[in-house]
């Protein structure tokens, strides 16, 4: 196993995670999808991107898949960041641009 497809693949997935929480919203008009890839469907930007330190554990058991395992866990933890910065809880997701402006 490579560790640095590890951590290229959890840094990718904390990266779509978090554009998810912020952005990840799919539009309709007239029965069509309006995004049709990354030119129109947000995601965030190297610039924008938070400092991602991703730790290897060593252990004996035998290596498996890391596919997207870094996403599931991205968005409770960008909601819970808002809600200790603000206080405020979100109900609904991705993240109204309103909010964003408050956060």
């Amino acid at each position: 196993m490579n560790p640095d497809t590890v951590r290229a693949q959890v840094q990718s997935a904390v990266m779509f995670g978090i554009s998810a929480a912020l952005f990840g919203q799919i539009t309709l008009k007239d029965g069509c999808v309006e995004q049709t890839n990354f030119g129109t469907y947000r995601v965030l930007r190297m610039n924008e991107a938070p400092d991602i330190e991703v730790h290897i554990i060593q252990n004996r058991e035998p290596p498996g898949g890391m596919g997207e395992a870094g996403t599931s866990a991205i968005v409770p933890a960008v909601a819970n960041a808002i809600f200790a910065a603000t206080g405020k809880r979100l109900r609904k997701l991705p993240v109204d641009p309103a909010e964003r402006k408050h956060a």
